[in-house]
């Protein structure tokens, strides 16, 4: 196993090669079967600080993951470095560690009938011709922007331009090798506004498969710091129990601790609030989820799942009901349920929305809060009890009042997905998870 040289689509011949002389030594060492995933992938990030650059980091890694199986028992290792002598090491570790796991019947590659067959072109892969000066040149007019926009910025916290690419390939012991190569481009600004002896921090930032389509970085700079003057000013609000409006890139949360409860890992080890509830109404009864994995560039996209399973279009949640749950191979047999092939996660999940903006729905809303950022990891999966650290503005009227720091929202998660009064036509693009502005309809809001 040589070094790839090249990180794109033309690496992919190069690691199959690589993920079949892995599966053979495996074969040789006595693996009665495995699975290999290898990948390459390099990166530019740049950072800048109050006009001064701060990092400029590039880096290269490559690399392989296997499992592989002695009968029903299990062993993985990995390892970063390249040639025969590491294929042989790692391969026999992995063994290793198998003789002495214990059996477990579930086990085991997915069936080889199951394996995907013909792969569409998701056109994830699309370089960025930028040179470190020039990543530095954006961030910095990125920030300057920023300072620009507002007398009442004071200082930065880190304005960072990355652009990364990378390439990988999984196969296993029935014959199955296929890859892909994909690349991530990101800007984001992190500004601190200060009056009246009062310091706020808030950010802004975009995403894209594609560095040329990435938001103007002026205009980034700029809602950067709207939003932290916005919050100047912010104090708490007496305890109350009143609606509650969760911005788009807040509710992308919502929607993936609702992918967490009812993934196969928490299920079959009883560790989920909604096992059991396959069949039944989970949200209004017009709200719907689904699944959309061959989008062409879209963030999430994937031809095949962890397993080597074909991707499918699919609904979770259909006129309110759980129709399905997120099943790998492995889940799923110790669930008895075939697969969903969502080995690895949900690929680009929608969820459906109306036509109100996120002002028509503080309209809507009349009193309450709407919720601008979120702090802790508050949620008992057991149970489903959410409690977060929460800030953003006091509405009152649909109108903003005035912007709310140091509450505490809480409720249960069964309860707020049943009290969804509306989704909001404002969808957050940036995410696996492209939902609007959610409205809740009512919430514990804790302050002072």
């Amino acid at each position: 196993m040589s070094a790839v040289d090249v990180v794109g689509p033309e690496a992919v011949p190069q690691l199959q090669a690589q993920v079949e002389q892995i599966i053979a030594e495996a074969k040789k060492q006595g693996a009665s079967a495995c699975e290999v995933a290898v990948s390459v992938e390099q990166g530019l990030s740049t950072s800048v600080r109050q006009g001064e650059v701060e990092t400029v980091e590039f880096n290269r890694d490559q690399g392989f993951g296997i499992t592989l199986y002695v009968g029903q028992r299990k062993g993985s290792a990995s390892t970063s470095a390249s040639g025969d002598a590491a294929i042989r090491e790692t391969v026999a570790a992995a063994l290793a560690i198998a003789k002495h796991a214990s059996e477990d019947e579930a086990a085991g590659l997915a069936d080889a009938a199951l394996m995907a067959r013909e792969l569409p072109q998701l056109d994830l892969y699309h370089a960025w011709a930028i040179s470190p000066e020039q990543a530095v040149e954006q961030a910095l007019r990125c920030e300057a922007a920023a300072f620009a926009a507002d007398q009442r910025i004071k200082n930065a916290d880190g304005t960072t331009l990355n652009t990364h690419q990378g390439c990988r390939v999984y196969g296993n012991s029935h014959g199955f090798v296929a890859g892909y190569a994909s690349t991530r481009h990101s800007l984001s600004c992190v500004m601190i506004a200060e009056d009246g002896g009062q310091m706020q921090r808030d950010y802004w930032y975009d995403v894209n498969r594609q560095g040329e389509l990435l938001a103007d970085a002026a205009g980034i700079g700029q809602r950067a710091a709207q939003r932290a003057v916005s919050r100047l000013g912010a104090r708490p609000v007496p305890t109350c129990e009143v609606p509650v409006l969760f911005c788009a890139e807040l509710a992308t949360g919502l929607f993936g601790h609702f992918l967490a409860a009812i993934s196969g890992g928490n299920l079959y080890r009883k560790s989920s609030f909604l096992e059991g509830t396959l069949g039944q109404q989970l949200f209004p009864e017009w709200l719907s989820l689904d699944e959309r994995p061959h989008i062409p560039r879209a963030l999430g996209s994937a031809a095949f799942d962890g397993d080597g399973l074909a991707t499918y279009a699919k609904s979770f949640v259909d006129g309110g009901e759980l129709v399905s749950y997120v099943l790998g191979t492995y889940s799923g047999r110790k669930l008895g349920m075939p697969s969903t092939a969502n080995a690895g996660g949900v690929h680009n999940l929608f969820v459906s929305h109306g036509v109100e903006d996120q002002q028509a729905l503080l309209k809507r809303m009349g009193r309450g809060l709407l919720v601008t950022e979120l702090m802790g990891q508050g949620l008992n999966m057991v149970t489903g009890d959410y409690s977060r650290g929460a800030g953003g503005f006091w509405v009152e009227h649909g109108e903003i009042q005035f912007p709310v720091q140091e509450v505490t929202i809480a409720g249960n998660l069964r309860d707020m997905f049943k009290q969804i009064v509306a989704v909001g036509s404002d969808l957050e693009l940036r995410s696996n998870i492209r939902t609007g502005s959610v409205l809740i309809e009512k919430m514990t809001v804790a302050g002072s």
